[in-house]
Order: C-alpha cells, then structure tokens, then sequence
C-alpha cells in the first residue's frame, strides 16, 4: 500500500516531453523549440504577408478594418482599438473600437492608456487592468465586458513620429500577453503606420480634388446664375441611374456593373460637363430673349421717337388749320386728322407689343414671320430727314428664331462649350482610375441617331455613361424652375418629352425605363452628402 502512495504516475506524466504529433513519441525540448520558432515564424511571415496587402488599400476604414483583423490574430487577443493621432488637435480618434460600434471616440494624448502610449510612443504592457490607475473602467460598466490585461504599442511612421495606437485586448485562453506579442504587434504596427499615412494623404488628396471640383462648379454656376445648382443635380441623378444598374437582370445593360470608382469617375464627368461655359461669352450664355436688353431698349426708344414724330406732326398740320380762314373745314380736317393719329399710334403701340411677344424665347406663333416682314417694310424719317426701316434687318433675323432665344452663330457658340470642357478636362492629369472623365463628359450631348453635338457619335461610339448623363441632363433642364427663360416643366411632363426623344431615336429606352421605374428623380428632394 506504502508502495503504491509513492508511486507517483501524474508527476512522472508531466516530467515526460509531449508526445510529437507525427509520431505519438514524446518530444525532446529541441523538438519543443522548432515548433515555437516555426509558430513564431509563422507570425512573422503572416506580419510579411500583411504588410504587403496593406500597401494596396487606399480606403482608410478598409485599411483600419485589415489592420485590426491581422493584429488580433498575431497577438491572439479577444478585442482590438485601433486610435489615429491628429497632431494638430494633440488628440486620438477611432471608428474601429471592437465592441463599442461605429461612433467616434476622441481622447487627448496623454490621457489614459492609449494617450499615454501616444505620448511617450513607449508601448504599455499591463497584465493586470483594474490594477492600473489608468485604465477607464467607465467602459466596461457600460458595455458589460470584463477587461484582463491590455497590451498597447504606438504606430510609428518612418520620422518616428506618432501616427496611431493599437490596443489589444484580454489575450485569449485566460493567458497573458507576452514580450513577444508586444515585438509582433509592433512590427504590425509599423507597417500599418505607413500604410495609414499613405490612406491620409490619399484623403487629403481626394479632399483637396473634391475642392477643386466644386470650386469649378462654383465658377461655372457664378457666370450663369440662372443655372445655379444644375451641375450637382445632374451628378444626383446620374449616379442614381448607375447605380441602379446593378439590379437589372435583363436587357441590354444586364451584365453591365459600374464599380464605386467608376462611378467617382461618373461623378466628377457630371459635375463638369458644363465646364467649358467659361469660355463662351457672357452675354451669349446669359441671353434670356432673342434679342439682347440694350438691342430691345434701342428698338423700344426707336418707337418712342416714332411715336413722337407722329405726334409732332399732327400738331403742326392741327395748328396749320387753325391758322386758315375757313374755319367750319378746319374742324372737319381737325377731327379727321385726330382719328388718324389714334390709329397711327394704335398700329405702333400694337407693333411693339408683338414685338415684345416675338422677343420671348417662344415658339413664333402662325404668320409671325410674315407679320414681322411687314412691320419692316415701314420706314420713318430721323431727325434729319433720313428715311430708316422701322425694324432693321438684325433685328427681323433674330425675333424670327423660331424656338428659344439664341440665332444660329450663338447656338454654334453655346455648344462649343462640349469641346471646351473636353480641352479643359483633358489637361488635368488624371489618375487611371479616372482616365475616362474627359471621355464621358465630351458626349453628353451626342444623340444616339447622330444628331447630336459636337462629332455626331452613334449610339455604339457613345459610352453609356454619357448616355445616363444625357437623361439626367435633359430632365434637369426640362424642371428646373430657376430658368428665365422659361417655365419648368412638371415631372410628368418631362418624361413624356424623355420618352418622345427616345421614340425618335435620340435618348437610351432602356436606360430611361430605369430611370423612370426606379424613381431616381426623388433624389433630388434627399441629395446624399
């Protein structure tokens, strides 16, 4: 019995090297090593791996996310934060806070242990957090989790400076984080470092873009006022139908997938497709009539001096007849002379209010041309006896145009902005990503029949981005109730004008279906931000 309480077979089990999984024989302590080098160089390729994938994300929260999924795997931790320092505020911020959501969280440097850490950009090893002043025990009251032991390493840059924080959490297993999960989370943490600030800078790049894009649109929109707002609403629109394109099943744009930076392309095309206004003329692009304010007040002062004339002239044949002897005639030539004049003056007056009506940038109504022809064919005598047509022959040209307010030569200038928008967008060195900016705006005004401006494409040379973009255009333009010149169009309206010019061969059907069915001009009450 004595015999058997000294037998002791457990300690004799844990004195026994583990058996190797191969062979089920134990293994020696060199064995035991291999296997820890080859587990740590496991760790270290992995960081390697990690490391290379970081330097193609461009998009921070994606980076972010990448990051922190690598690291809880390296260090084998239950919860990661991963903290941004901006130097300039001397703060920490975070999206990526495992099991706090997705609000923001800030926090100076310096306070608690992640600002601690950023600081002195000395990493925090502490086995024990309640233990530890600097722990905020505040979270784990409010989130219900229970912190063990937290490792925290700084992100450093190439300058040694301070880029970010990674915190880890409770090492899984009831274990504690070791010296070597601090080496390792460090190296990750170097390499997510320059990554992070690669993504920055590429945020700062696309935010200072995004300036340049809106402030053009702003100089567009500020030589046209009446079109304020145009250019945004039909990036709005434009983008809907794209993105509506990735639940069509059927039809000719069934396989047809615009990923998110091609729809960014998209969307800078659309928000500079009227660029090229800045090079047509001021008052060419502004002209609200078919004739221009000092050309009307000309005319206007014209009629008025006409008028005068009239006036001056009754008066002195009236005066001449007061002057005769025959009186009793005179009064009869008076009267006379009196209704001649009212229907004069009634036949200028009715004149220049048709004239008024031609000058809006209507349809001419039926005989107008030729009642216009007559009122030129009158003359008047100036003040120095010159005979002068009543309407001169610029004037008869441009109160003929038949819809709008633009002649030929001016409509020839409006559309010339197509070409200088691709001039001026093809001089920008856009990136691969967006190469094609220039490409879509250029035909935005192209027909799918050929007719449209400025290289007459057809329908398989238009891309079809420009044809979402010519949709959206025409609808804007159509709605828009800052026009001047015209009225807006109710919704309903529009989109019978839409469906003639696809009846006619000139707008895409299918991609107006889309647009129509899906309701994409509701964004316009909801613009996203």
């Amino acid at each position: 019995m004595a015999t058997r309480k000294r037998t002791v077979p457990q300690l004799t089990r844990a004195r026994t090297p583990a058996a190797t999984p191969s062979t089920g024989a134990p293994a020696t302590d060199a064995e035991a090593r291999t296997r820890e080098l080859e587990r740590r160089n496991a760790k270290l390729n992995r960081i390697l791996e990690v490391a290379k994938a970081l330097g193609s994300i461009r998009d921070l929260d994606q980076l972010l996310n990448r990051v922190l999924t690598e690291a809880k795997e390296v260090v084998e931790a239950d919860r990661l934060s991963l903290f941004i320092a901006d130097r300039e505020r001397g703060e920490l911020w975070t999206k990526i806070a495992q099991g706090l959501g997705s609000q923001e969280i800030r926090i100076p440097m310096g306070v608690g242990i992640a600002g601690v850490v950023a600081q002195t950009r000395q990493p925090l090893l502490i086995p024990d957090a309640y233990a530890d002043p600097r722990f905020n025990r505040a979270v784990d009251l409010r989130t219900g989790y229970r912190t063990r032991n937290i490792l925290t390493v700084p992100m450093l840059n190439t300058q040694n400076e301070i880029t970010g924080v990674i915190q880890a959490l409770n090492k899984t297993e009831e274990r504690d984080f070791t010296a070597e999960d601090q080496e390792l989370l460090m190296a990750l943490g170097g390499q997510a470092a320059v990554s992070v600030e690669n993504a920055l800078l590429q945020q700062d790049i696309e935010r200072l873009f995004e300036g340049f894009i809106r402030a053009s649109v702003y100089a567009i929109e500020a030589r046209d006022p009446t079109t304020s707002g145009h250019s945004e609403r039909v990036a709005v629109l434009t983008v809907g139908i794209a993105e509506q394109l990735d639940h069509v099943d059927k039809g000719p744009y069934a396989a047809v997938r615009l990923g998110t930076q091609q729809v960014k392309e998209l969307r800078y095309a659309a928000l500079l497709h009227d660029f090229g206004k800045v090079g047509v003329r001021e008052h060419v692009l502004v002209k609200s009539n078919k004739l221009y304010p000092q050309e009307y007040e000309l005319l206007r002062q014209r009629f008025a001096l006409v008028r005068r004339a009239q006036e001056t002239e009754h008066w002195k044949r009236k005066a001449q007849l007061l002057m005769s002897d025959e009186i009793d005639a005179a009064r009869a030539q008076i009267a006379a002379l009196d209704e001649q004049l009212v229907r004069e003056l009634g036949e200028l007056d009715g004149f220049l209010e048709f004239i008024a009506a031609c000058n809006r940038p209507t349809v001419l109504e039926q005989g107008g041309f030729e009642r216009l022809s007559e009122i030129a064919r009158r003359t008047w005598a100036d003040l120095g006896g010159e005979v002068k047509p009543l309407l001169l022959p610029e004037e008869v040209k441009n109160l003929s145009i038949p819809r709008g307010s633009l002649n030929h030569d001016e409509r020839r200038e409006i559309e010339s902005h197509v070409t200088h928008t691709f001039r001026f967008l093809c001089n920008i060195p856009w990136t691969r990503e967006l190469r094609r900016v220039p490409e879509i705006a250029y035909a935005h005004h192209e027909k799918l029949d050929g007719k449209g401006y400025p290289r007459q494409l057809t329908n398989e040379q238009i891309p079809v981005q420009s044809k979402m973009m010519t949709i959206a255009d025409i609808y804007d333009a159509l709605t828009a109730s800052d026009r001047p010149y015209k009225r807006a169009v109710p919704h309903q309206k529009a989109l019978d004008i839409l469906k003639d010019e696809e009846k006619r061969g000139q707008v895409d059907g299918s991609l107006l279906d889309l647009f129509i069915a899906t309701e994409v001009h509701k964004r316009l009450a909801n613009p996203p931000v």
